[in-house]
């Protein structure tokens, strides 16, 4: 199969290169970058050459000068771009923090900016993956990404599919502190979990491992709970109250003020921080003058990236550490190659995958983007039937859903209305002035 990455610059690019090098299926027989940026994109290929030093056969690389060259005779499409960089994400956070909401970048107003101004780019890569690679399978990792993969499905339909992440990492994490067998997640016949709801923003609602539910233990158990991110995050009473797991970015609507107060109370912000922090390593990357220098620093900046991240939230309820094994990186990595697996294999996996809605949550259109578990095949990914929603969750779901159709219509049709109406009815933007006055100055300053 022939990979193409878009936004091959990207500096998490090398942990999907590593993954394609420890596949022992060997399923790529090339990849391809491309990227906007010959500067980052000529680093990055460093750091996958010493990434390939010393293996068998490792996969070959070739950087594409057009965005056309790319997907020309591609098989799986990655599109994983930032469009505006990491300046672009600094204004999205900024301008709303100067009117007092959060400003985050796939969540509250932020994510509407970045959403507006990232969907017309991958439309575009939609259609030139429509006119080129008809039969390709495009994996969207770009953010906002059930925003970005619900305006691509118009053009690609179910051959796009978005992934995060955050709710399988929630799943192993749910699993180790219930005192779960690892290997037993692997097995559709020894487990199952029921998880919906939209990109940075769902529940785990059931976890079975051997034919028992263990979530509603671990809902009850203090020390259990204290022992990974997601009980840390949102506390025992909060949890036990919800009776569910909920994805880590819902602590942006739990705990509005405590985040808001804690991104107002630091002197940068997380854009910020990447601006800094990317920006450096790409700049002494270039002259570092050897593939196994630029590789070194890679590896310390992505480090440090980990650490760092969510880390408002975390300053939020007592300023704790990350556990090392959420250090390691990737993920998003894992989670694509498990995909392109079960697409050519026919494999019929079980994921977590952002996929057109059909009937799962009745109460939303087919064709709206949910996140919920997947079956794959061949034929792509088809949601799996999960229990109803709350009340609670549902009216959370619905909003941001309309949110993001509006954000979606907005950016397609250059419709001013449209998003204003996505800022304003955002929970996390609490007045249709602030929302106006957001949307004047992100115009402004482009």
């Amino acid at each position: 199969m022939r990979l193409s990455i878009l936004g091959g610059g990207g500096f998490r690019v090398p942990l999907v290169y590593r993954a394609l090098l420890d596949d022992p299926a060997r399923s790529v027989s090339e990849l391809t970058l491309y990227d906007t940026d010959p500067r980052r994109v000529a680093v990055i290929s460093d750091v996958l050459t010493e990434l390939a030093r010393g293996r068998t056969q490792p996969v070959p690389v070739r950087v594409a000068d057009t965005l056309d060259a790319a997907l020309t005779g591609a098989d799986f499409v990655f599109s994983a771009i930032r469009v505006g960089g990491t300046a672009g994400r600094i204004r999205d956070e900024r301008i709303p923090l100067s009117e007092g909401v959060l400003g985050q970048e796939t969540v509250g107003a932020g994510g509407v900016l970045y959403g507006l101004r990232t969907i017309p780019v991958a439309l575009h890569v939609a259609e030139r993956v429509a006119a080129l690679a008809p039969g390709a399978w495009v994996i969207n990792f770009t953010n906002p990404a059930g925003m970005v993969t619900e305006a691509m499905a118009q053009v690609l339909g179910d051959r796009v599919i978005g992934i995060c992440d955050s709710p399988v990492g929630l799943v192993r994490r749910a699993a180790r502190a219930a005192g779960a067998d690892p290997s037993a997640l692997e097995d559709p016949a020894r487990s199952g979990y029921d998880y919906v709801g939209l990109n940075h923003l769902g529940w785990l609602r059931s976890l079975t491992v051997d034919g028992t539910d263990v979530l509603p233990g671990l809902l009850g158990d203090v020390t259990a709970l204290g022992s990974f991110e997601e009980g840390r995050l949102f506390g025992p009473e909060w949890l036990r109250v919800l009776g569910a797991l909920p994805n880590e970015y819902l602590h942006y609507y739990y705990f509005r003020r405590e985040t808001l107060h804690s991104v107002q109370d630091t002197a940068q912000t997380r854009g910020e921080f990447l601006d800094r922090q990317q920006g450096g390593f790409f700049q002494r990357a270039a002259t570092a003058g050897s593939p196994d220098a630029v590789y070194d620093l890679w590896e310390r900046t992505r480090l440090e990236r980990e650490q760092t991240y969510m880390a408002h939230s975390r300053e939020a309820t007592g300023g704790w550490q990350r556990d090392s094994d959420d250090l390691e990186g990737g993920g998003y990595d894992r989670v694509a190659l498990a995909l392109m697996h079960a697409i050519a294999g026919d494999l019929g996996r079980r994921l977590i995958l952002n996929v057109r809605n059909g009937t799962t949550v009745p109460q939303l259109a087919p064709d709206a983007i949910v996140e919920t578990v997947c079956e794959v095949t061949a034929k792509g990914a088809r949601p799996l039937p999960c229990a109803p929603l709350r009340e609670d969750q549902l009216g959370l779901m619905l909003q941001i859903k309309a949110v993001e159709r509006a954000t979606v219509a907005a950016a397609l049709f250059k419709d001013r209305d449209a998003a204003l109406r996505a800022l304003a009815l955002h929970p996390l933007v609490d007045s249709a002035a602030v929302a106006a006055r957001i949307l004047q100055r992100a115009g402004t300053q482009g």
